[in-house]
């Protein structure tokens, strides 16, 4: 356990623009910042970053938070170990008791996988730098490959010995479980039970996530074993921890200059982006060998919308350059393509110059993907017009997926000329294609939605959904779908419609939002969700102002200071109440005994509380929903206070009592209240009670009839 001393020396030092800002190019806007969310796809800039409260929220998908549970989203962390990620960033010691079983059984398997290939990291390194064969055979790789010790240990560039269990041996004794080893990769299992390692013999390179942990690991095979052999590399399967196709190799390493160059080159292989480091150029990233998926580009579009696609200048360099790259353009990316000399590849190219001369032959030779692709096209097209077509129905594709209208314009208009085509012609063709793909996009959508009914129906009759995977090949059956699954699937509301949700979605690991928030639909009782929606407006101002103090005169003129929260608590104490939410009543009982503190502050206390529950809803309560300019003169809340905090419980009261006096007429119409004749005077008593109170409630308001 981290003691809580230890974990506000955590919260104190997290700087939140500093945390996000390394997944999250920030613009400043107003007192804020904002960037594309790192958590939906963001077309346009939704997620905000308030520097001041320490807090950072999407206004579109409602995920959001203080730093620690930014990193405990973003890197699927627990809370502790989010709280271990972010005191390592800072340099604050931890010291903790030694873990409980309990605790134990607490770390997931994501977390010992991680353990167990930051330790292979520090082995295959260790073995590298410090042993007889790693200097021999994997150091001696690197070195002739030019590369300096510097970039050796920025990218953590290791060797595995050329030993059937030289780490599985190793590790066992570290105490980490075969089973752990195997799901990472490291190593597998042999018919008879034998572990044996699977990376032998091979310089080792480590992929790392946006905040630094190994995720897995690539090995290339050094000797005479490359001759004939069609897999030089081999790297980490999926798991919990990794999938290739999300991951961008270097990213980690690169993610700062990229941001603050606003341009990423994309190259091939690891040895690319080793080489480009090295002679000074850090924003690159590889896709290693794998087509360009939508996961990756939204990756990369945390950082920058420009990207520079570099290649060999072979037909191979340029069938790559073509490969996928209508992705980018549909993620509204500035896509470039540049093709070095013939016989260079990414490496050699940068072993041969400086990082000012690599810079000014991207801006020489560097070309804009559509106007390379037509100027390439055409070229192979020559003067036979049946090719022409299809060149000009392959470019018309790639600018239909473009979301920019104005950018599709541009690039139709320059189509037009470079083709000697009518514009009007492209532009009549351009549009079928966007309303084919909006067709195509929503018979996905019905598909998928389909499958997962179809899913859910065979999980109800008791099958598992992978056996029913297994059965269907993912394809729902014929007759299972149900009629409402085959109609239109309505459009997604608009980002105006999404800002003014209360409720965002749920989130995988913090509490969702509607767990405390009120929703009508959550029960047919209206006055009981107009209940619990004031309790939420109530909590909101205990968040930001419970310790303020309330200052009233008595009858003889004398003033008196009250606490926010302590007045709350007293005004529903002294007429029997509390609130229904009972993670309002634990807050609201975690704070009494504190408020008259005067070092003490409601919102940093809840903000930082160890309860995920209660730190997830202060910092939604802390969010405004609205950036306002700065020159305008809006009252501020707290002036306000004194007259907000008992109209708001009043208000409050009025409808907890109405709704006891609709509850008690209810029960005047119960046979057995009817019957029993002392039953039914209690209720009637008390109902009789109970409007007085609504009455003199609905005079101090001023704005309630009440009907007799």
């Amino acid at each position: 356990m981290i003691d809580q001393q230890t974990v506000d020396r955590i919260f104190d030092a997290a700087d939140i623009y500093d945390v996000v800002s390394e997944y999250v190019t920030l613009r400043r806007s107003g007192a804020s910042y904002k960037g594309l969310c790192p958590f939906h796809d963001d077309k346009t800039p939704s997620f905000y970053v308030n520097p001041a409260r320490g807090i950072c929220k999407c206004f579109s998908c409602g995920k959001g938070g203080n730093a620690v549970t930014f990193i405990m989203e973003i890197e699927q962390m627990t809370f502790t170990d989010a709280l271990r990620h972010l005191a390592k960033r800072y340099n604050i010691e931890i010291k903790e008791e030694a873990p409980s079983k309990e605790e134990l059984k607490l770390r997931g398997e994501r977390e010992k996988m991680l353990a167990a290939n930051e330790w292979a990291s520090q082995f295959f390194y260790n073995n590298l730098m410090n042993t007889p064969e790693g200097q021999a055979v994997g150091l001696a790789y690197f070195r002739n490959r030019g590369f300096r010790d510097d970039i050796i240990e920025k990218f953590r560039l290791g060797y595995a010995p050329d030993k059937w269990d030289a780490l599985s041996k190793e590790a066992q004794k570290k105490g980490f479980k075969d089973e752990v080893l195997v799901s990472t990769s490291l190593a597998y299992k042999k018919d008879n039970g034998q572990l044996n390692d699977k990376f032998r013999g091979r310089v080792m390179f480590p992929w790392f996530s946006l905040s630094g942990q190994v995720l897995a690991f690539g090995g290339r095979v050094l000797d005479a074993r490359t001759k004939g052999v069609n897999q030089k590399y081999i790297n980490s399967n999926d798991s919990e921890i990794y999938h290739k196709q999300r991951e961008l190799y270097g990213l980690f390493q690169a993610k700062r200059q990229i941001a603050k160059e606003q341009q990423v080159y994309m190259v091939e292989g690891y040895t690319d982006v080793l080489s480009m480091h090295q002679c000074g150029i850090e924003n690159v990233v590889a896709n290693s060998g794998t087509a360009l998926n939508d996961a990756q580009i939204r990756l990369l579009k945390r950082f920058t919308d420009n990207i520079t696609l570099i290649y060999d200048g072979d037909e191979a360099g340029i069938h790559a350059a073509l490969r996928g790259t209508d992705m980018l353009l549909a993620q509204n990316m500035n896509v470039k393509v540049l093709l070095l000399p013939d016989g260079d590849d990414p490496d050699s190219f940068a072993r041969k110059h400086n990082a000012q001369q690599f810079r000014e032959y991207v801006t020489q030779n560097q070309t804009d993907f559509i106007i390379f692709k037509i100027n390439h096209l055409l070229s192979q097209a020559s003067n036979d017009p049946r090719k022409r077509s299809e060149v000009t129905e392959s470019i018309l594709q790639s600018i239909s997926v473009i979301p920019d209208e104005i950018v599709r314009s541009t690039y139709l208009h320059e189509c037009s000329e470079m083709m000697n085509m009518d514009e009007q012609m492209l532009l009549r063709r351009c549009l079928q294609l966007i309303r084919q793909h909006r067709e195509q996009k929503q018979k996905e959508k019905e598909r998928e939605q389909q499958r997962l009914e179809y899913l859910e129906k065979k999980k109800q009759a008791g099958e598992t959904p992978a056996a029913v995977e297994a059965q269907t090949n993912g394809q729902p059956q014929v007759g299972d779908v149900p009629q409402a699954m085959q109609q239109d699937i309505p459009e997604e509301t608009n980002a105006q419609t999404q800002l003014e949700t209360i409720a965002p979605p749920v989130q995988p690991t913090t509490p969702p939002m509607d767990a405390y928030q009120p929703q009508a639909e959550q029960t047919n009782d209206k006055d009981m969700a107009k209940i619990l929606g004031m309790e939420t407006l109530i909590m909101r101002m205990i968040v930001r102002y419970g310790e303020f103090k309330l200052i009233f005169e008595d009858a003889d003129g004398e003033k008196t200071q009250v606490p926010v929260a302590r007045f709350v608590k007293e005004e529903l104490e002294v007429d029997g109440m509390n609130f229904q939410n009972q993670m309002y009543v634990r807050m609201m009982d975690s704070i009494l005994g504190r408020v008259d503190d005067a070092e003490f502050s409601c919102s940093k206390f809840f903000l930082t509380s160890t309860d995920l529950e209660v730190s997830a809803f202060a910092a939604n309560m802390l969010n405004d929903k609205y950036q306002l300019d700065s020159k305008a003169l809006v009252e501020p809340e707290e002036s306000t206070l004194s007259t907000s905090i008992p109209r708001l419980l009043l208000d409050y009261k009025f409808y907890v009592v109405r709704r006891e006096i609709q509850m008690l007429k209810k029960q005047l119409t119960d046979r057995n209240v009817i019957c029993d004749s002392e039953k039914m005077m209690e209720v009637m008593k008390r109902s009789k009670f109970l409007m007085d109170i609504q009455k003199k409630l609905a005079k101090e308001l001023g704005d309630r009839i009440v009907s007799a």
